[in-house]
């Protein structure tokens, strides 16, 4: 454990890192890198993401879409979160994708991916806190009609606001908790399954049904593909929360990688113990709550009734978290004026020394987008969709960067000579989502994220152009500056 000295000199050297990045440090700086892969680890949530689309998967997909779509996943995600872990290694502030697209693409390519991350990041925490509401509803005996959801989808966020608004040391520590409250979860679920559960052959998880589209299993089976993908979103999370870690361009690219990386291997092992355990697989298809069908089927109403308790508790902290990101996202774009009301949403309360009005803009706003959407599986797809394409963005233009030199200083934490092609396959997956989560059944999805693009065009035109300049540091203007100077200063140019 570092001294009090070596403590505080890495926050001064933090506080100066950040200066240099345009920005003084207002937010409390008291996170270390557990704590920010924590944050990272409990958004992903494998007992959130892959437990509320549970029912999706396997209904589109069958367990082929557990034993083979999530290790599938899984990979294609670790070279996104790689490609973004080595932009925040290099610029770690809390506008992160926001900033990174601004910094080496200008403000335009960075006004884009700060509305479309915030406008995922609404849709994720109303996909998060919507399915614990549903699973809660479940176990309280209350049906599922939005008329007994919503009010208990209100007080969970209203649970998260709070927090989030005068708790910023105990949100740090509860973030901390979380991570190990999902780590014994997982334990606790796979233990009681495997010593107390009938169990199918491993090769179960290669049996294909598509009861959802029964005509294509192909197409049934990439539809399904959205249970690991929405699971594996809001590791940007260890970004946003930069400015609140100590050593940032270490530990937050570290947080980024580690949280798909564990997430990856932890949630495939609980998702077969899960999926095994499965006796009647009609049956299990046609339950209302298929996860909930599995446990107390195998297990027992009491026993496997108490571990979907579990699960529910590791979702609350799971949404805890996501408005953490949220609000920090928020906070840093109005800081830069890119937002209506920037006046406001940029506001740090003395006292608690959080983004205030950041935390209750972003839980109104879940709110508000679970009354837009009748279907989860809507929220959860505009949520991906509009996230990844906040993640390609800062991608391509870091890509592109890299090889005009407009991006030389690399961070501590980098990919070297494999950023390339890292970097390019993680910019085709992000185009095979974009393409496979607006089709049918996630139409509404897709129009709502093809209309947010429209109403930011127009937004951008009329009103931002010629006023929004993004963040205080464009690398894109220093190397303008750079070549200007350099081209007065030679012989044949006076």
């Amino acid at each position: 454990m570092a001294t009090t000295p070596d403590r505080e000199r890495q926050l001064e050297e933090d506080a100066a890192q950040l200066q240099r990045l345009g920005y003084a440090q207002q937010l409390l700086r008291d996170m270390g890198g557990f704590s920010n892969f924590a944050v990272s680890f409990s958004i992903i949530s494998i007992l959130t993401g892959a437990v509320t689309l549970y029912g999706h998967g396997l209904r589109f997909g069958g367990p082929f879409v557990m034993g083979v779509g999530w290790p599938l996943v899984a990979v294609m995600t670790l070279a996104v979160a790689a490609s973004l872990a080595q932009l925040a290694s290099s610029f770690p502030t809390a506008g992160a994708l926001y900033h990174w697209a601004a910094m080496l693409g200008g403000p335009r390519v960075g006004f884009f991916t700060a509305w479309l991350n915030t406008v995922g990041q609404f849709a994720i925490t109303a996909g998060i806190d919507y399915g614990l509401a549903e699973f809660v509803a479940d176990m309280l005996g209350l049906s599922r009609e939005r008329g007994d959801v919503l009010p208990l989808y209100a007080v969970i966020l209203l649970s998260h606001a709070v927090l989030n608004h005068v708790g910023v040391r105990v949100v740090a520590w509860l973030n901390d908790f979380s991570a190990w409250y999902h780590l014994a979860g997982v334990a606790l679920l796979i233990g009681a399954l495997a010593a107390l559960a009938p169990k199918q052959d491993a090769a179960f998880l290669l049996s294909r049904v598509s009861t959802e589209h029964p005509a294509s299993y192909t197409y049934g089976f990439l539809i399904g593909l959205l249970q690991a993908q929405w699971t594996f979103t809001g590791y940007d999370a260890s970004a946003h929360i930069s400015e609140e870690t100590r050593d940032p361009t270490r530990n937050a690219p570290w947080g980024i990688f580690l949280s798909v990386a564990v997430s990856a291997v932890v949630g495939y092992v609980l998702l077969g113990a899960v999926t095994l355990a499965i006796q009647d697989l009609p049956a299990t298809v046609a339950a209302p709550n298929p996860f909930l069908y599995v446990l107390t089927n195998a297990l027992g109403p009491s026993i496997g009734g108490a571990l979907v308790w579990v699960a529910i508790g590791a979702m609350w902290f799971c949404g805890l978290s996501s408005v953490t990101s949220n609000s920090r996202m928020l906070f840093a774009f109005a800081r830069d004026n890119g937002l209506p009301g920037s006046r406001w949403l940029k506001h740090v309360s003395p006292r608690f020394r959080s983004p205030s009005v950041a935390v209750w803009v972003s839980v109104v706003a879940a709110f508000v987008v679970a009354l837009w959407a009748q279907a989860y599986a809507a929220m959860v797809a505009l949520s991906t969709l509009a996230l990844y394409a906040s993640y390609a963005l800062p991608i391509w233009v870091g890509w592109r960067a890299r090889r005009n030199g407009t991006w030389s200083h690399q961070g501590p934490w980098d990919l070297g000579r494999a950023s390339p092609w890292v970097n390019g396959v993680a910019l085709g997956w992000c185009a095979v989502i974009t393409v496979l989560f607006v089709l049918p059944p996630n139409q509404l999805a897709g129009y709502t994220f093809a209309g947010a693009l429209v109403l930011l065009g127009l937004y951008w035109v009329l009103m931002q152009r010629h006023t929004f300049t993004g963040p205080k540091v464009t690398l894109l203007r220093q190397r303008a500056d750079a070549t200007t100077s350099a081209a007065r200063s030679s012989p044949s140019s006076g």
